[in-house]
């Protein structure tokens, strides 16, 4: 019998989706190996006449994870407006889906029939290209350098006083660009630059001038030509959830208290308003996380949306950034996102927003506020079967499978990819020092659908498990086979069209199986990665004989032995539909 408590359908979602104005996806979800088929019968919701001629599309498993199976269908010189159905098929029945409910018959009423609209191109997903291409090396600014201070500087600015710890400056990073870019990485992510109190950055106090203690705006914007001239992007932080204690607004709260212009700039004030003198105190205005040197911005307000609309533009159009990473994204009002997505993009339009958000975006990616998000599912996925082994290879594919289709096509390609990043251990320390596995979780990384970051020095085998040590200073030696395979992975990268935009296919994932073997292709090539990550040598089930082995390691045709990897690759016919 159908397990109908398992369909689901969902039209303007992810599962019903333009991906251009002449090409329409439509998915639906049933109980995993229940369906023999799934039929998707659609037409133009104009057609003249009644009822509607209706086109048929045998729907493929586009994915599969523990419970459910999931059909897609491509229908390309699709109808501005569509109406479509689904029908069901098994050994035993078959019957028909549509609004939700299932039938014996089609309705001859096409409006009783799911639609998509109209194909809208306003509404389609359109996530800059050169993001999805990208390869991206995170720095924290005060920890790029290869000689830390031994005591931290404190530097009297403007009357506020401003922290680093390690000493890392502007300079460090524009003379270590030959060495990032001849490791492949084409984009540059930079934690804070902004002036800030703490070493971290994340606590603002001026937002139109690059810390003292990093250098000077002037060599920001020649740092910035260097990377564009070397064919590179750089992504700079955007702190606009909170600022820090010493903003000129707060410190103008604080001083005037309710008579201050400034009293409606922050979130949930109460007076007289007090400055925790202990920084274990909990202060009586809403902060981040508690932490008194950086109150929370009342960004629905006006005044606060037009000045940061102006930092926003100032840095992209005085400074020619191509991105803003933004912190705290979830816990700041969408108005505020949406009208800051309009400045940006009338000032470069292919400027990008990735929003930090922990969990599920589904909310924020609907193409009015963030190109990409940074995924930290990834992160907590790769630890659950390469670290803590608490899924096989069976129950991590339906954890990537979820990854894979939770977003509209266009945005699962610009995800932003992670192990590691400042806010979490090093995947190193976590895994206990375990190269074989650190190295099998880098070649996911950068062979998965979504954009590969690396936090500095991943390539060197930084360690870290406390936030000092985890934000340690920069080497750049010591590491060599690790960097030479980082090195690699990022050629396979951006050699391969069909890694960084084409499908992606599970070839074998069995249950109680550390070997993951899953493909990578488009309409010319297809790339087979195999991982495994158990200490039993294994048999690939697929045949090899016309790839071409790209890089290995532990594999002997046709077995993969202990913690071995393997990715090869072919010329294949087009897959398309």
């Amino acid at each position: 019998m159908i397990n109908r408590q398992a369909i689901f359908h969902q039209t303007l979602s992810n599962y019903a989706f333009a991906v251009d104005e002449k090409t329409l996806k439509i998915r639906i979800r049933t109980a995993r190996n229940n369906l023999s088929s799934v039929i998707l019968f659609y037409g133009d919701t104009a057609f003249r006449g009644n009822p509607v001629d209706f086109k048929r599309i045998e729907m493929s498993i586009l994915a599969q994870d523990k419970y459910f199976d999931y059909y897609e269908a491509c229908i390309k010189n699709s109808y501005q407006r569509t109406v479509y159905y689904f029908k069901l098929i098994n050994k035993d029945e078959a019957c028909f889906y549509y609004a939700d409910q299932f039938y014996d018959k089609v309705s001859v009423m096409r409006n009783d029939l799911y639609k998509f609209p109209y194909i809208r191109k306003e509404d389609i997903v359109s996530v800059p290209n050169w993001l999805k291409d990208a390869i991206v090396y995170n720095i924290f600014p005060d920890s790029f350098t290869e000689k830390p201070l031994k005591n931290p500087t404190v530097l009297e600015h403007n009357q506020d006083y401003i922290k680093n710890r390690l000493g890392g400056k502007i300079r460090n990073i524009m003379n270590r660009l030959d060495y990032i870019a001849d490791l492949g990485f084409n984009t540059i992510y930079l934690n804070p630059i902004f002036t800030a109190g703490q070493y971290h950055k994340y606590d603002v106090i001026d937002y139109y001038e690059i810390d003292p203690l990093f250098g000077s705006n002037e060599e920001f914007k020649n740092l910035v030509k260097k990377i564009h001239q070397k064919g590179m992007k750089i992504i700079i932080d955007g702190v606009f959830n909170h600022s820090g204690s010493s903003f000129f607004a707060f410190k103008d709260i604080l001083e005037k208290q309710e008579k201050s212009l400034y009293k409606d700039w922050y979130y949930e004030l109460e007076f007289p308003l007090i400055y925790p003198d202990n920084s274990n105190d909990f202060p009586n205005y809403e902060c981040f996380g508690y932490e008194r040197n950086m109150p929370k911005l009342n960004t629905s307000n006006s005044e606060v949306l037009n000045y940061f609309l102006d930092v926003c533009r100032y840095w992209i159009e005085e400074y020619d950034i191509d991105g803003w990473r933004l912190d705290v994204a979830d816990e700041v009002n969408t108005d505020f996102w949406r009208e800051f997505r309009k400045v940006a993009k009338s000032a470069k339009k292919d400027c990008v927003l990735i929003g930090e958000v922990w969990q599920k975006a589904s909310y924020y990616l609907d193409g009015s506020m963030f190109d990409s998000v940074m995924n930290y599912d990834f992160l907590k996925y790769a630890k659950e079967f390469f670290i803590d082994k608490t899924v096989d290879a069976y129950g991590f594919d339906a954890l990537v499978s979820d990854m894979r289709l939770r977003y509209r096509e266009g945005f699962i390609y610009s995800q932003l990819n992670l192990l590691d990043s400042h806010d979490v251990p090093r995947f190193l320390s976590i895994s206990n020092n375990n190269m074989k596995v650190y190295i099998l979780a880098n070649i996911f990384l950068f062979t998965s659908i979504g954009v590969p970051s690396i936090f500095y020095g991943d390539e060197q085998g930084i360690t870290g498990i406390q936030e000092l040590d985890y934000r340690q200073n920069m080497r750049f030696s010591g590491e060599e086979n690790l960097l030479e395979l980082f090195k690699k992975l990022v050629s396979i990268r951006r050699e391969n069209k069909a890694i960084s935009v084409g499908g992606f296919k599970t070839i074998q994932a069995k249950e109680k199986s550390g070997l993951y073997v899953y493909t990578r292709y488009d309409d010319l090539d297809e790339i087979v990665v195999a991982l495994n990550n158990s200490s039993l040598t294994i048999e690939l089930e697929i045949d090899i004989d016309d790839y071409t082995v790209l890089l290995e390691e532990s594999y002997m045709k046709p077995y993969l032995k202990p913690y071995g990897y393997l990715i090869m690759k072919r010329k294949v016919i087009s897959k398309c539909q």
